[in-house]
């Protein structure tokens, strides 16, 4: 990770771009997201909308990451690797896909229904995206990042799940990881103070059973311990000196 970094407010535009292609990147996936595809044939339809539109991936080649987006399907919390498991009625993926345009990093992810899911699955997915946007509604300039993983904690203690802690929001622009970290959940304390030209993500990762995770062999693929469903939504946010803007929305 690197330091907290402050943007000038003349490089949104820049930074816009990035975030309106990967949100363009799920908006387009989503018509594929059928039973029967692969989660290498959606990586092959996400690069090559990607490199059309003018970007490029910057999870390719990420620490050797060997494809172009994530695909987290079930119990896989975060990122899962593309490859010939061809999705089932009832299966739940999250799509994770971050473009670099001229330097500049737009990252974001959905979790899609596959055709007829249980009860559980669809209100999984649709608490964790309430919790994203419960957490975005915390966010306000010279306030504390401390102040968002305590709102979505507060709604998801009502729901019966948990919120993943081995992983969190970031700090992005020209950097990809960058400070701080956003936590998801309650940590009591206020944490840095959230000032306008920061951007950053929030990205929640909500389990049906158990909040721990492992990471696999493979050294990418991190699935919960007790193979119960996990969800994802993830949005880039920057903020101003009387707003903030969710600039993958």
């Amino acid at each position: 990770m690197s330091g907290i970094i402050l943007h000038d407010m003349k490089e949104l535009p820049d930074m816009r771009k990035a975030c309106h292609l990967s949100r363009d990147v799920l908006r387009y996936i989503e018509q594929f997201v059928v039973e029967g595809v692969s989660t290498n044939e959606l990586d092959d339809i996400c690069h090559e909308y990607i490199i059309e539109h003018g970007g490029t991936s910057a999870i390719f080649n990420y620490n050797e990451f060997p494809k172009s987006i994530c695909t987290s399907v079930n119990h896989v919390i975060c990122h899962g690797i593309p490859g010939p498991y061809k999705l089932k009625r009832g299966d739940i993926i999250n799509i994770d896909v971050t473009v670099i345009i001229d330097g500049w990093h737009g990252d974001t992810s959905k979790t899609f229904l596959v055709g007829r899911c249980s009860k559980l699955a669809e209100t999984l997915v649709r608490v964790t995206e309430r919790a994203l946007f419960v957490g975005i509604e915390a966010v306000r300039p010279f306030g504390y990042f401390g102040d968002i993983g305590a709102a979505i904690q507060k709604f998801v203690s009502r729901t019966g799940f948990s919120i993943v802690r081995d992983y969190c929001g970031h700090g992005i622009g020209k950097v990809f990881h960058a400070d701080p970290l956003i936590l998801h959940y309650d940590c009591h304390k206020k944490l840095e103070q959230i000032l306008p030209g920061m951007f950053f993500t929030i990205e929640p990762m909500l389990n049906a059973g158990s909040y721990k995770s492992k990471t696999l062999n493979d050294g990418w693929t991190t699935v919960t311990v007790d193979r119960s469903l996990s969800a994802q939504f993830e949005h880039t946010i920057a903020v101003t000196e009387d707003s903030i803007e969710v600039l993958t929305l």
